[in-house]
């Protein structure tokens, strides 16, 4: 196990060298990398795929979703640049994984899931690891979670084709939300957006990535949408 994330941690620099470009970030933080090397990654994954758990790469997790490859999961997190004492919405819990290695590095993880199936395994897995400092609910992640906001930082796992106007109002000044835009199955970007004092918003596209969708319940027309 040690050896496989010892593989997987030098997998991630060695990304990260070379989407520097594009990223600006040649390397990340070392508590970044020190919270991945903390999380073990198989207790978020089916048992039929734990071979394949430190692999730099996406695995189904059931109900369409995936948990998302490591190097995409440490760069998002560097790309929060949190501190101990954040407050940290995230919209798509999924298996638990990002929650987990955020819960290392915030005060408290506030998580959202809608599928019902997927957040009370998530929930009783991140309990039985000991992480406490997250709350998980199943619900619509398109409003987030009005009654903990303001967060200082959120953090979207899903793609968007644009940014839910609820999760910038429930951003504080000077907050970071990171979240990928764009199109299902299509070309999107992970953004960077920030907020300054005035609330006035700034977007930076970082790299193209492929996420799943996020759905908007309230949405007729997502109805019929594969849950992904």
């Amino acid at each position: 196990m040690k050896d496989a994330i010892k593989q997987m941690l030098k997998t991630i620099e060695a990304e990260a060298r070379y989407t520097a470009s594009r990223t600006g970030r040649p390397s990340f933080a070392q508590k970044v990398m020190k919270a991945m090397a903390e999380v073990e990654r198989a207790e978020f994954v089916p048992d039929y795929s734990r071979t394949y758990a430190y692999n730099n790469g996406p695995l189904y997790i059931g109900f369409g979703q995936t948990i998302s490859q490591p190097y995409i999961v440490a760069l998002t997190t560097d790309l929060l640049e949190v501190e101990p004492d954040h407050i940290v919405l995230e919209v798509g819990t999924g298996s638990g994984y990002q929650a987990a290695v955020l819960a290392k590095l915030v005060k408290q993880i506030f998580t959202i899931e809608r599928v019902k199936e997927l957040a009370d395994a998530a929930t009783l897995r991140l309990q039985t690891l000991g992480y406490h400092n997250i709350e998980t609910r199943c619900g619509n992640g398109y409003e987030g979670w009005p009654e903990q906001a303001p967060f200082d930082r959120i953090v979207v796992t899903a793609a968007a084709p644009a940014i839910p106007p609820a999760l910038l109002e429930q951003l504080k000044p000077k907050g970071r939300l990171v979240i990928p835009v764009g199109q299902p199955y299509m070309y999107q970007q992970l953004m960077v957006v920030t907020k300054d004092n005035e609330n006035n918003i700034d977007t930076e596209p970082v790299l193209s990535v492929a996420f799943v969708p996020l759905i908007d319940d309230t949405d007729e027309n997502s109805e019929n949408e594969t849950a992904l």
